[in-house]
């Protein structure tokens, strides 16, 4: 009989919802935390640590059947990897839209203050900044998407689907998906103190549950966790030209 746990793990947990929410708090808790501090002192190395083993995750835990339980397989449906990359990029264009409508460029919008990050130089020429650009999104379209979506709706993901069904899985890891993204955007840190911004941080968290339903989405309908990643990273990007170059619009 195929497990979806390695040996060694197996004789530990038993691959089901108790796993799953032991994978959340071990990594959620301490990246909500990271977050929060990395806002502060503007050092997001951490952040990159976690992301690390968030993708490490699945090849740490599984055995090679689990991995192609979580969705780690070629996709059998490639043409849903077009629509996945083009539906992350619609969805982050009407979340900026959105956002600015709501709050125009003042820190309550979701994009101004996640923008801050990146501290992009006032008076910065064309040239600078689209090689700025270009490493941002780079780096915004690999890291998070892979490890995110190996965590969330890979491993995580499939250990709540035997005991809830795969829907009612989904809603778990969009919900706790979204939860931890209070830390990048709720929970403001400015003129050094920190605010909590009610209704924007309602509407984020809200957009991010339904961008975690769009990214289950297209695995199901791509046949791999490789929709996921696509439609993830085609969001970044979005998200990230839009931080760099939305006041050209």
């Amino acid at each position: 009989m195929h497990k979806e746990l390695k040996p060694l793990w197996d004789k530990i947990f038993c691959f089901n919802w108790k796993f799953g929410l032991f994978l959340l708090l071990i990594i959620c808790v301490p990246r909500f935390v990271l977050v929060l501090h990395a806002n502060t002192s503007a050092n997001y190395q951490y952040i990159g640590i976690i992301m690390v083993l968030s993708a490490l995750a699945p090849f740490l835990f599984l055995s090679k059947f689990g991995r192609y339980q979580i969705g780690l397989k070629k996709p059998t449906n490639t043409l849903w990897l077009l629509m996945a990359f083009m539906a992350g990029l619609l969805f982050s264009i009407l979340l900026w839209w959105l956002g600015q409508t709501l709050f125009g460029n003042s820190y309550h919008n979701w994009y101004v203050y996640i923008g801050q990050s990146y501290n992009i130089p006032a008076g910065i020429n064309a040239s600078d900044k689209a090689i700025l650009f270009a490493v941002m999104a780079v780096t915004g379209m690999l890291f998070s998407p892979i490890g995110e979506e190996l965590f969330f709706r890979g491993i995580v993901h499939a250990s709540f689907a035997p005991s809830t069904g795969e829907e009612k899985a989904s809603v778990i890891d969009s919900t706790a998906f979204a939860l931890t993204h209070v830390a990048h955007f709720g929970l403001v840190y400015t003129n050094q103190q920190w605010q909590f911004l009610l209704l924007p941080t309602l509407i984020w968290v809200v957009s991010m549950f339904l961008v975690s339903r769009l990214f289950y989405v297209c695995k199901k309908n791509s046949g791999s966790i490789l929709g996921a990643m696509v439609c993830h990273a085609a969001f970044n990007l979005g998200m990230i030209y839009c931080i760099f170059y939305g006041a050209d619009f």
